[in-house]
């Protein structure tokens, strides 16, 4: 490390979980996060201030005016400018020392497994479904860990699905919901704070992960609700008819 990567993770540096060892651990780190909204803003943001080396970001949208509230990391100058790019720009301003590599378009069937090999861990900041049973197969195939968020107006939802030590998401959801099932989020409102506490939730568990420390959330879902000031922590079992990850061994009791 030079000085001046010194200077900037002084802070880490003085943690003994953390460390020089581990700031190296970090940089050399490299992970896909998917989504460059709401969550992805935060995500984003503090892995790229926590030195995260290699950031690859994909997503197909372009900043809006209704964006800006909670979606931290574009600003008004960026309006109608591809997230992607918005984003990099960002972050390069934030910690110039970084690499961030853009995919502006969606995650398909064709492209994913080019895509997240050779990432650690993927991030799911998306807002559809169909994109997220998508990463979990493929994050399960090439035994990837998947940080999973969700949000819904005043609340919100973590996991790490790691289906080599545990549960995946079919495992918590079976199933494709039918038609109408879940909210559609052009439609319902959110809290502008929601996604912030979520995103960075899901960033501390990227650094834990990369790190080796603390204890991820493989095997539980962290359940957020702002109005209660409330976190709650449920079990998630894997499931033995899984149709991802029932052929994995899992090395956790369920």
């Amino acid at each position: 490390m030079n000085q001046n990567e010194k200077l900037r993770y002084k802070k880490h540096l003085q943690l003994l979980q953390v460390g020089s060892e581990g700031q190296e651990r970090l940089k050399a780190a490299s992970v896909l996060v998917v989504g460059a909204g709401g969550l992805g803003s935060a995500v984003l943001l503090y892995l790229a201030g926590a030195g995260v080396g290699n950031i690859r970001i994909i997503d197909d949208d372009r900043v809006s005016l209704s964006n800006l509230s909670r979606q931290i990391i574009h600003t008004t100058t960026c309006l109608d400018s591809l997230k992607v790019e918005s984003a990099r720009k960002r972050l390069l301003e934030l910690n110039p020392d970084i690499q961030v590599e853009v995919f502006p378009f969606r995650l398909t069937t064709e492209n994913a497994e080019e895509i997240i090999s050779g990432n650690w861990p993927v991030i799911d900041c998306t807002d559809n479904i169909e994109t997220r049973f998508l990463l979990n197969e493929f994050c399960a195939k090439l035994s990837i860990p998947l940080v999973y968020g969700a949000v819904f107006e005043f609340e919100g939802q973590v996991s790490v699905f790691d289906a080599a030590r545990g549960p995946c998401l079919r495992c918590m959801i079976p199933e494709m919901p039918p038609d109408g099932a879940l909210a559609d989020p052009e439609l319902h409102g959110l809290l502008n704070t929601v996604p912030g506490v979520i995103g960075m939730l899901q960033a501390t568990e990227v650094l834990k992960l990369i790190l080796g420390i603390g204890e991820p959330l493989i095997g539980k879902l962290l359940l957020f609700d702002s109005l209660s000031a409330t976190l709650q922590t449920i079990r998630l079992n894997k499931r033995p008819d899984c149709p991802v990850c029932s052929y994995i061994d899992s090395d956790i009791n369920d």
